[in-house]
């Protein structure tokens, strides 16, 4: 007889499937075990996993009926893994009744950029594994690399994407140097079925050209749909007004993320404010910064900007 076990996404306010549970949920029903998410009142399970991926998120506050908690996730700490076994299983699409696949091609980054925890939590760039592992039988796939186009196997990846015909969407965004600098790459690209429109970062006031330089190249093999999607993050808010901006005039799709501080998990609320301006597209594209800043109803609650 099949073991119970429950799972618990402390996250789920992120309305975001947890692959880590799906991976356990695939490995524990192909042991014959019975497999779902914790019912406080009524469930008892012989073995609960949860999982947490933002170190802000609450932690889980109901009871649990269990002798046997596991609490992983980078919420909980950087060195928690799955094992290779679960680690490289497809995972149970049906628990969160999701219609694309989820996965990574590979694992690491080749930048060190000091606002992510990529570096200290993956490691060095590296092949982590094949489309096929996880796609079953879906004919799209959220792909969660980090920086996929520094890697060859990456790139092979992409190319078997291609062939299979298959939509894709690299959701944590592509590097836009290495596109910039590289023609192949964005000839790559625009062969690819795009899930939703291809993502890219726009960080820094230096990211500002090779954005510029990518977008030219992508939009001449393609690429489309052309309003490609751009991330933000929000830290001084001249700067980042100044490449919102910009990228408004590329006719480009920004999308803002006030920056946040891991150590004490603190955003600063004109960060946030001005994120909200920057992704209320109607808003966005009708009311300046200036403009929007000075009819906010909490406006002395954000310092005076």
């Amino acid at each position: 007889m099949g073991k119970n076990i429950g799972l618990i996404d402390v996250d789920s306010h992120s309305n975001f499937p947890n692959l880590a549970l799906m991976k356990l949920s695939a490995w524990h029903k192909a042991k014959g075990d019975n497999v779902e998410f914790v019912q406080p009142l009524f469930g008892n399970y012989d073995l609960v996993y949860q999982s947490k991926v933002f170190t802000f998120t609450p932690d889980y506050k109901s009871e649990i009926n269990t002798m046997n908690l596991i609490q992983g996730g980078s919420g909980y700490g950087m060195n928690n893994f799955l094992i290779p076994e679960i680690e490289h299983i497809c995972p149970d699409y049906s628990l969160y009744n999701v219609s694309e696949a989820y996965g990574f091609l590979t694992r690491g980054c080749i930048r060190r950029c000091e606002w992510c925890i990529v570096p200290k939590k993956e490691g060095q760039l590296r092949q982590h594994a094949d489309i096929t592992e996880f796609l079953g039988d879906k004919k799209a796939a959220v792909l969660m690399d980090n920086n996929v186009l520094a890697s060859e196997w990456g790139l092979k990846q992409i190319e078997k994407i291609i062939n299979l015909g298959i939509k894709i969407d690299f959701n944590q965004g592509l590097d836009a140097r290495l596109i910039a600098n590289n023609p192949d790459i964005a000839e790559l690209l625009s062969k690819v079925k795009w899930y939703k429109p291809l993502r890219m970062a726009c960080d820094t006031l230096e990211q500002m050209q090779s954005i510029a330089k990518a977008t030219e190249l992508l939009r001449h093999f393609g690429t489309t749909p052309s309003n490609y999607f751009i991330y933000v993050l929000v830290k001084d808010i001249s700067d980042a007004l100044e490449r919102v901006e910009f990228l408004r005039k590329l006719k480009l799709d920004p999308f803002a993320q006030p920056y946040r501080n891991f150590e004490n998990n603190t955003v600063d609320k004109k960060a946030v404010c001005f994120s909200r301006w920057v992704n209320h597209k109607a808003i966005f594209n009708s009311v300046l910064w200036e403009n929007y800043k000075d009819n906010i109803k909490s406006k002395s609650e954000l310092g005076g900007i």
